[in-house]
């Protein structure tokens, strides 16, 4: 696939998307324009089982609309797909036929085992997880799936939806307890049809989609989460029969006053996390796990990675792709400061009881700490932490994005308190004390290329009573810039670490 921008076009049955994503000159991958128009075409199947030729004009118009966007961005190859309401649309090949006379776009009718397929896809590649279960419950359909060591085991596609349940057990407009029950019963009935979904208890339940997601956003709501993102958040089974709770009990008229739920979703949030809560159940799920990525993300990374698709790391991946967004970097600078911050970490690491992964949030900061240069060298460090916290660092969870950018944009113990504070309770005192130690030892590793020349082309660290020995064995130059710069910051690499950093000159080895 050469094609510099992909559009992705996904029919839903609630809703019509368009995500176009570019291949920048670095070999990033970003999306550059986005947007969605609500269909609801579940509702508009008329009782044959037909979706009438007004809903197929207004499907026409939006497709046109997007196809003259992608077209406005100079997409090379557009992706048009369509799930659950064309697919048990009885004139399905009337409407796919239509579109393409009317439009030019060839739309692929999606089986629910290929739209299960695609979610996967979408989520194992933004998230670091290995077991758990998948539910992406749309407007029509929803899709439940099984996956063990990063593999697709199993999947079901359930002909029920948020919108098609609403249609069909709340035609009057409003759950009561009789009609909620009569739905719960039925989404039970279908989940006892396939008994594997029970013989792995235990397991997270995943969810994409825009019942998830507005899960997430209503409770991160509740309790003020000081994190401005849903992806990879999870939320207690318990917390959840709460909200659903008061949010059933709410007039549709209120519901328009509760923070994190759109207007577009104030009469089908009740069936959509009825639907969520049951199959919960059924799988005898541990948590609840909402996820940004989902569908449309599946099938970029099929469209631009067809042999394969899967990422082998989601954090190395991430990583180097914000990096790339990013090139005004000094490439080599920043590659010789991610080398030597590793090696100081090595050398350190006994004289001080670091988290397991403390080694992966270096390696990360000192990968980005120069990023923010895009947008200003002289304050740099602060457009690094704000690049960082809002770029879907995948494979870290909240707590680690923020402990990395804090890490990688390290100035001194007052800001690394400052943003503890802002983002309290996520951050403790330990991880404040962990900022710092790991921030300083970025920096020192940043002050051994000041010159950004790679003068030192070999360093050794041994530690010697209160002393921090570093010793270039194989160098160019005198070093005079580093030393200085190392000088500079050893009072303050005293006071955390108790001990005080020297670079040693070429000639004394």
């Amino acid at each position: 696939m050469t094609e510099q921008r992909i559009g992705i076009i996904d029919i839903g049955s609630n809703s019509i998307r368009l995500v176009i994503y570019e291949r920048t000159a670095a070999g990033a991958h970003r999306v550059i324009d986005g947007s969605k128009r609500s269909a609801r075409l579940s509702e508009q199947i008329d009782e044959k089982g037909r979706l009438p030729e007004t809903a197929i004009d207004e499907l026409v118009d939006m497709l046109s609309h997007f196809r003259l966007i992608c077209a406005h961005h100079r997409a090379g190859h557009i992706r048009a797909i369509a799930t659950a309401a064309i697919r048990n649309a009885v004139n399905r090949k009337h409407v796919l036929s239509r579109v393409e006379a009317e439009t030019g776009l060839a739309v692929e009718l999606l089986s629910g085992e290929e739209e299960a397929g695609y979610g996967f896809l979408g989520m194992i590649n933004t998230m670091d997880v290995t077991d758990g279960f998948l539910i992406d419950i749309g407007g029509g359909s929803t899709e439940l799936s099984l996956f063990k060591d990063r593999t697709l085991v199993r999947s079901v596609s359930f002909p029920f939806g948020c919108v098609s349940l609403t249609r069909r057990f709340a035609a009057g407009g409003g759950f009561g307890d009789e009609q909620l029950r009569a739905l719960v019963q039925h989404v039970e009935r279908e989940a006892q049809r396939e008994p594997w979904l029970s013989r792995s208890p235990g397991l997270p339940l995943i969810g994409v989609g825009g019942t998830v997601r507005a899960l997430g956003k209503i409770h991160q709501a509740h309790v003020k989460y000081p994190f401005d993102s849903f992806h990879n958040y999870e939320v207690a089974s318990e917390d959840a029969d709460e909200l659903y709770e008061t949010i059933r009990r709410m007039p549709i008229g209120s519901r328009r006053k509760m923070p994190g739920l759109s207007k577009d979703r104030l009469d089908i949030i009740v069936p959509g996390l009825a639907i969520l809560r049951t199959l919960f159940s059924a799988v005898r799920a541990s948590r609840y796990v909402i996820c940004g990525s989902g569908l449309r993300d599946g099938l970029f990374y099929a469209t631009r990675f067809p042999d394969r698709p899967i990422l082998d790391d989601v954090l190395a991946y991430s990583v180097g792709n914000l990096a790339a967004l990013h090139p005004e970097a000094p490439r080599h600078h920043v590659a010789q400061v991610n080398r030597t911050a590793i090696q100081l970490f090595e050398a350190l690491q006994d004289a001080f009881p670091f988290p397991e992964r403390a080694k992966t949030w270096l390696d990360t900061a000192s990968t980005l700490f120069r990023i923010g240069a895009s947008i200003d060298y002289y304050d740099y460090r602060k457009h690094t932490f704000y690049l960082m916290v809002n770029s879907h660092l995948n494979g870290l969870s909240h707590r680690e994005t923020l402990l990395v950018a804090a890490i990688a944009s390290y100035k001194n113990k007052s800001r690394v308190r400052q943003i503890a504070a802002a983002y309290k309770p996520m951050l403790s005192d330990a991880d404040a004390e962990l900022i710092c130690r790991l921030g300083l030892l970025l920096q020192l590793a940043v002050a051994l290329d000041r010159s950004e020349t790679q003068a030192i082309g070999r360093l050794t660290v041994r530690t010697d009573g209160g002393r921090l020995q570093l010793r270039a064995v194989r160098a160019e130059g005198t070093l005079a810039v580093e030393r200085k710069e190392v000088e500079s910051m050893a009072a303050d690499f005293k006071k955390t670490w108790g001990m005080l950093p020297a670079l040693l000159p070429p000639d004394y080895l």
